[in-house]
């Protein structure tokens, strides 16, 4: 039987879980609202920028991990100027989402899901758990580095630098 259960246990590590490289029909369709309060799907949010890299931060004024992660991002904006930078914010108060952008001077295309971290298809696609949140979507829309929880992650630079 310890015989047994040690293989079982190797084969399931051993396995690697594909990760998607396309967001969801149901996920694309979610809602966000830009800083002016418009309202727009995320497949129209990610439209805008269609032919450029985007990275993505998915974070919350009130998330200290999201807050020390940051001064890594503004290292990647000044070291990749032509990758747009888009935040997620899950703020449900949407006055503390715009004062943590100024508070935080963050420079770069802000949005706010306005259900939160656990509500929602978007972050149900994304099985958010943690934040902060990093993922890198290619110039083609598809999503080239699906799940990174630190900004210094030496796989974001990976795919930043790819096709450059």
């Amino acid at each position: 039987m310890k015989k047994l259960t040690i293989i079982v246990f190797i084969l399931m590590s051993s396995c690697s879980f594909e990760q998607p490289t396309l967001f969801s029909d149901k996920a694309l369709n979610d809602i966000v609202y830009s800083e002016h309060n418009n309202q727009l799907t995320i497949e129209k949010m990610l439209e805008k920028h269609k032919g450029k890299k985007v990275f993505i931060d998915v974070w919350a004024s009130w998330c200290g991990d999201c807050v020390k992660g940051l001064k890594y991002v503004k290292i990647l904006q000044k070291k990749y100027p032509d990758v747009v930078f888009l935040f997620l914010s899950v703020d449900k108060n949407k006055v503390a989402w715009k004062q943590g952008i100024r508070r935080f001077q963050i420079s770069g295309s802000h949005y706010n899901l306005p259900k939160g971290m656990k509500n929602g298809d978007f972050v149900d696609f994304i099985n958010l758990n943690w934040i902060p949140r990093y993922m890198v979507v290619d110039e083609i829309g598809q999503i080239s580095l699906f799940k990174a929880t630190n900004a210094a992650d030496i796989d974001i630079e990976k795919v930043l630098n790819a096709n450059q």
